[in-house]
């Protein structure tokens, strides 16, 4: 079992930064990828970026230049530095988590933190 919990969401301008955390814990080394996922009102939750224990990435087209995923694989941490933000980044954000159990893999979620983007 992994346990996942974000912290670091708020109220920002358009323009400005957010850094998003993610803790792991449980069986951390179970991991095999670690991402950001987001879901807007009325709209389907979508990747944001993921990152896999090698280091590879994967990231949304909308907020590839503007958003880092970085993860301390050791510590079970994820994070997500946002910038240059905008209104259209308003959503729920939630930390994901994909360990593999016997080869099989096992996804896992935190509860979700919002980020709103406004003047």
């Amino acid at each position: 079992q992994v346990q996942l919990v974000e912290s670091g969401g708020g109220l920002v301008q358009p323009g400005g930064s957010l850094r998003l955390s993610c803790a792991a814990s449980g069986n951390i080394f179970s991991i095999a990828t670690m991402g950001w996922f987001r879901q807007a009102p009325g709209k389907q939750r979508e990747s944001v970026a993921v990152m896999a224990n090698g280091g590879s990435t994967n990231y949304a087209d909308s907020v590839k230049d503007r958003f880092t995923i970085t993860r301390d694989n050791a510590k079970g941490t994820a994070y997500l530095q946002m910038n240059s933000l905008k209104p259209e980044d308003t959503a729920v954000y939630s930390c994901n988590a994909v360990s593999l159990r016997a080869g099989a893999p096992v996804t896992y979620w935190g509860q979700g933190t919002q980020v709103t983007v406004s003047s």
